[in-house]
């Protein structure tokens, strides 16, 4: 049995990409592991980031803001950055928007003139 003492089911809703994002975020964006200090830190910045956003009805990814504390608090503890990794944070960022904007107008057009 796991830690949850559940055993190894997974929980409905959750397919592994939990997983992969913990992992990134705590494991493969700087060089070193996260302190204590570090992860407190980024935990803290993404809750003032987040709930700031929401006071002035911004949408954000909680996913982009904590993976920005992390490497902020790698980049100040000088433990380094995993450039591939940071590379594909901010293609991921800055692909985000269009690619999504391309994809909802051309389903709208097809569904409009299909149905």
């Amino acid at each position: 049995m796991g830690q949850s003492g559940r055993g190894d089911r997974a929980r409905p809703g959750h397919d592994g990409r939990l997983k992969r994002i913990v992992v990134t975020v705590g494991e493969k964006i700087g060089k070193t592991h996260l302190t204590y200090a570090q992860g407190a830190s980024a935990e803290m910045v993404a809750m003032l980031t987040i709930g700031a956003a929401d006071m002035y009805g911004l949408p954000v990814s909680t996913t982009h803001v904590l993976s920005s504390g992390v490497a902020g608090t790698m980049a100040a503890n000088k433990s380094g950055l995993q450039m591939s990794t940071i590379r594909n944070l901010l293609m991921a960022w800055v692909l985000t928007l269009p690619a999504s904007i391309l994809l909802s107008g051309s389903l709208y057009w097809l569904f409009a003139h299909v149905f």
